[in-house]
């Protein structure tokens, strides 16, 4: 059985406190659901059922360019961060793997690592490599990049590292890794655009290789950052074309801030489970470009249009549809662990509200082409509150009805603030220097 990091009879005691009008709440939804043919037990089950990975790097306050303001109490090791997760999913109980990014968090003993996550009731995601900044000081530099580099030894240097992250995987018990590069462009001649996209694919092949039969691989697209004039892998039809040129194996991952503001995030989701090459999400938000905001924060709508299109995949049985779900965020004014359950929540809230869509109803809008009604028909389930329904999940599962206000109300931060003397750095993942 998992340690629990906070008392679970105090947890128990203060959900008490909300049980009935919680209680309340969910009888009233229940019998609004049901006069639309929804039967609220079966969406409480299937919300249990709902899981996203959590960050190793979001534990820790993130920053900017400008610099980085951290928390009290923050995680100075791997094992404090795990320790933080277990929080974050003791209370929201969607939140049972944490995915890791090497080098910030290489564990010298992985067998012990993951005894010590185990114990936490906590297993391993996707594990994501970092050749988008220089490590240790003699190493080959990725300034001109990574798997496209002009030099071949930076290349297999980075081919090295991903090749190190799938070695650490199968010792955790992860069975993916995420490749997202930085490589590209800031002038106009700088690089050759075709040549080195083909020494991506490359360098992608050789990775590929080194993988288990049971493994995936998932390319993460970019529109710019820090190459700002060309991108390698820029959009997801460069990242459809190179998953294809890899192999079965290899698919695209989808972060949420990597797109030119106003893009139609749900077609290219639409787009990539047609083709069969959509291999996850890394979920955020954001109002300009890579912000790298709380899930939900800034549009909430998009976030369920998203997953109207994955439930609709999972509805009709499409095949080979197994998206993995990861969050993938940088807080820089809140508490990391508050913003994390507030996202995990978020993105199961998105998931819940699109199960409430009336499909056959708008399918015969769009038989019709009635396009008015066809929008009435997603915002009906869109604007249905279903925070009684996600409440009752958690209490089910053993979590909190209120998991930021259990949260604050246990004292967490200010005892990791007496138990983790600040270091010159703290977590911040090598977001910030």
């Amino acid at each position: 059985m998992a340690r629990a990091v906070l008392d679970p009879q105090w947890l128990a005691e203060h959900n008490a406190l909300l049980r009935p009008a919680l209680e309340q709440d969910y009888e009233a939804l229940a019998r609004q659901l049901a006069r639309r043919g929804l039967d609220a037990e079966a969406l409480v089950a299937r919300a249990q059922r709902f899981a996203v990975a959590i960050p190793s790097w979001g534990v820790g306050t993130g920053g900017t360019r400008f610099g980085r303001f951290p928390q009290p109490g923050e995680p100075r090791d791997l094992q404090e961060k795990l320790e933080d997760c277990a929080v974050v999913q003791q209370l929201v109980r969607v939140t049972p793997t944490v995915s890791l990014h090497v080098p910030w968090d290489r564990p010298a003993d992985p067998a012990r690592v993951r005894r010590d996550a185990t114990e936490l009731g906590l297993a391993f995601d996707a594990m994501n490599s970092n050749t988008f900044e220089d490590h240790t000081a003699g190493e080959r530099s990725y300034k001109f990049g990574s798997l496209t580099h002009v030099d071949a030894a930076v290349r297999e240097q980075a081919i090295a590292l991903n090749v190190e992250c799938i070695e650490l995987g199968q010792a955790l018990g992860s069975a993916a890794l995420t490749v997202w590069i930085g490589d590209g462009g800031n002038f106009p001649g700088q690089i050759h655009l075709r040549h080195a996209f083909d020494r991506y694919l490359d360098s992608l092949r050789k990775i590929a290789a080194k993988l288990p039969s049971d493994w995936r691989m998932f390319l993460e697209h970019k529109l710019c950052e820090p190459a700002f004039y060309s991108t390698v892998n820029q959009d997801w039809g460069t990242s459809y074309a190179a998953a294809s040129a890899v192999g079965p194996q290899c698919s695209c991952l989808v972060d949420l801030g990597h797109h030119a503001p106003n893009v139609n995030i749900e077609l290219i989701v639409a787009r990539l489970i047609q083709l069969g090459k959509l291999g996850g999400f890394h979920f955020n938000d954001s109002k300009y470009g890579d912000d790298d905001l709380d899930s939900g924060s800034i549009k909430p709508f998009q976030l369920f249009l998203i997953f109207h299109e994955l439930v609709s995949a999972e509805v009709e049985q499409v095949k080979g549809f197994a998206p993995a779900y990861l969050l993938d965020q940088s807080h820089n004014v809140t508490d990391p662990l508050e913003s994390l359950m507030s996202s995990a929540n978020e993105v199961q809230r998105a998931f819940v509200k699109a199960l409430l869509v009336d499909r056959a109803r708008l399918a015969e809008c769009q038989a019709r082409n009635d396009a008015l009604l066809a929008l009435t028909t997603l915002k009906d389930a869109y604007e249905t509150d279903v925070r009684p329904l996600l409440g009752m999940a958690r209490l089910r599962s053993g979590g909190a009805i209120d998991p930021v206000g259990a949260y604050r109300a246990s004292g967490w931060r200010a005892l990791c603030a007496d138990r983790r003397p600040a270091s010159r750095r703290g977590s911040a993942g090598g977001i910030v220097g």
